[in-house]
């Protein structure tokens, strides 16, 4: 297209989102309206640009590919090729690939959660840590540090960007738009503020290396959106009060949607997608002209939003031997006193229809752990049934301030929903639903601490699954000291004295099957890799360190490692 920098056409990407044995979808987002083409197999695939808010993105689907086969690719806007990058931002890095995935080979799955985006240099180290996810790009770019394996994908569990804690960097820009005087201050707004944020996070040279060239699945959590974001009844009746929510709630959705969801969607998934469906018909429809689709997103992200049960966020695909399940623990809760679920019908049945057995390994991925440590969990079922009422209104008063206070809001206090989900991982484990897994391993994020806990093994008949949770959070947001000590005293010690409380209580739900924290919990900013080993597997957690003054050279040290077998 004429009147366009090839150099500057290119604003964010590329990402290489799925993959699996014949294909690969890559994520661009350009300057300007145009056709995006990839080249790799000695082939190429192209799509035309469409619009949201004056921002132009494409996804490109490539398809008939070899299982394990591997190509460097490039990305071409317009016919002129803008990556790899002409001049490189950062020397060293390898080309960008694809490598297809081959069923018999064991799976390798790379997953944290609770990123933020601030500079990587002393002032940045200072405030927020190594940043895990850099330190490991470095790593991996690197073979002469001993880098281990590539896994097979990275799952991003939720806060890759803040829309509720920004960065001098974000408010300058959100200044340079209106007041930080006015509601929401120094928060997001509207979508056009998103995108500023997505660029942030995802332009750092190593970081963009890495995601243009090790696929990815991702979900949201609460700060993509709100802090709390749907935390109760009450908590949705006040925000919804106030005069910049809507924006905000249409903007955090749709930019979901493009900047995340559609990547995580397989070809056959995105051809059922209803935003895909009218995107291609678009296309279909006027093949030489950019649809915009600013007014339909706006409205699918408001629907979505007042009727959670008419989308669905979740996801599964199949790796190998192993399935992996990723759910929306946000967007699709139940939240009337009278029955509050993590899950709503909808999202619960088709659950139902995913946690099955016949697999080596059973991945859940869920951005809030499922299994938290059990004095924990039962602060928060002690907590919602406060804030339900059970002891009449003051108490009730009293258990929604602490619910938010100090975010008693996982799946703990959320019993309905947790007792169900419960029972069907131990059908699942029992062998109820097909030949019994080696391992059902929930992948989670949120709490920043890393830990690992397990069902009671005694609790089960033999020859049942290992039911595990792996948390990894965050990979660069570390708690204050005080509040690790807190975290780590109050996980050890109120363990029974709150079991021993909530047994004496008809009015709090004590799970069947108890558990247990095996390892941890540790703080510092990591990056996990769980690794099959036939029925068992490894997981584990590394950090990033900064030798000096070598901020572009982070090493990466092995904070933990657990053996399940």
């Amino acid at each position: 297209m004429a009147g366009h920098d090839a150099h500057g056409s290119l604003v964010l990407g590329p990402l290489l989102r799925y993959v699996d044995e014949t294909s690969a979808t890559i994520w661009v987002q350009a300057a300007h309206a145009a056709t995006v083409r990839v080249r790799a197999f000695g082939r190429s695939w192209e799509s035309r640009t469409f619009t949201v808010h004056g921002h132009h993105y494409a996804l490109v689907v490539l398809d008939g590919l070899e299982p394990g086969t591997t190509s460097d690719y490039a990305v071409e806007i317009d016919d002129a090729t803008v990556w790899p990058e002409p001049e490189p931002q950062f020397d060293g890095l390898p080309p960008s690939r694809i490598r297809t995935l081959r069923s018999e080979e064991p799976t390798r799955m790379a997953f944290g959660s609770c990123r933020t985006s601030v500079s990587h240099d002393a002032a940045g180290i200072e405030s927020h840590g190594v940043d895990a996810l850099r330190a490991y790009a470095y790593h991996l770019s690197r073979p002469e540090t001993g880098a281990p394996e590539w896994p097979h994908l990275v799952a991003f569990l939720g806060d890759q960007v803040y829309a509720d804690e920004t960065s001098e960097e974000m408010r300058a820009y959100i200044a340079s738009r209106r007041s930080l005087d006015e509601p929401p201050y120094a928060e997001l707004k509207d979508f056009r503020e998103y995108a500023h944020l997505y660029r942030l996070a995802w332009s750092d040279p190593l970081n963009r290396w890495l995601l243009s060239t090790l696929p990815s699945v991702m979900i949201f959590d609460d700060h993509d959106i709100r802090d709390d974001w749907n935390t109760s009844i009450d908590w949705l009746h006040e925000i919804r009060a106030t005069p910049w929510w809507h924006e905000r709630i249409v903007g955090g959705l749709a930019s979901y949607w493009v900047y995340q969801h559609a990547g995580n969607l397989s070809p056959q998934d995105l051809a059922e997608d209803e935003v895909w469906q009218h995107l291609q018909s678009r296309l279909a429809a006027e093949p030489e002209r950019e649809p915009d689709l600013t007014e339909y997103l706006d409205t699918f992200a408001a629907r979505a939003d007042a009727h959670p049960d008419s989308y669905r966020w979740s996801y599964a695909r199949d790796l190998g031997e192993s399935r992996l399940v990723v759910i929306d623990s946000r967007a699709s809760r139940v939240l009337t006193p009278d029955r509050r679920s993590m899950l709503d019908d909808a999202e619960l049945a088709w659950l139902d229809d995913h946690l099955r057995g016949g697999f080596d390994h059973l991945l859940v991925a869920t951005s809030l752990p499922f299994l938290i440590a059990p004095g924990i969990h039962d602060l928060e079922a002690i907590d919602e049934a406060m804030a339900e009422g059970a002891w009449g209104r003051a108490v009730g008063s009293l258990g929604e301030r602490m619910r938010r206070a100090l975010d008693l809001e996982h799946w703990a206090a959320f019993q309905d929903g947790f007792l169900q989900v419960l029972d069907l991982v131990v059908e699942v484990a029992t062998g109820t639903r097909g030949p019994a897994p080696g391992t059902i391993t929930f992948l989670s994020g949120d709490v920043h601490n890393s830990y690992v806990t397990s069902l009671d093994p005694g609790s089960l008949p033999g020859g049942s699954s290992r039911v595990l949770q792996a948390v990894c959070s965050p990979i660069r947001n570390p708690l204050p000291r005080t509040a690790r000590v807190a975290q780590a005293v109050s996980a050890r010690w109120l363990a029974r004295p709150l079991r021993s409380l909530a047994r004496r209580s008809t009015k709090v739900p004590v799970p069947a099957y108890p558990w247990s924290v095996v390892e941890g919990p540790w703080f510092e900013n990591t990056l996990a890799t769980v690794e099959i080993r036939g029925r068992g597997l490894v997981i584990r957690w590394d950090a990033g360190q900064v030798r000096g003054e070598q901020y572009d050279a982070p090493t990466l040290e092995q904070v933990a490692r657990v053996v399940v077998s």
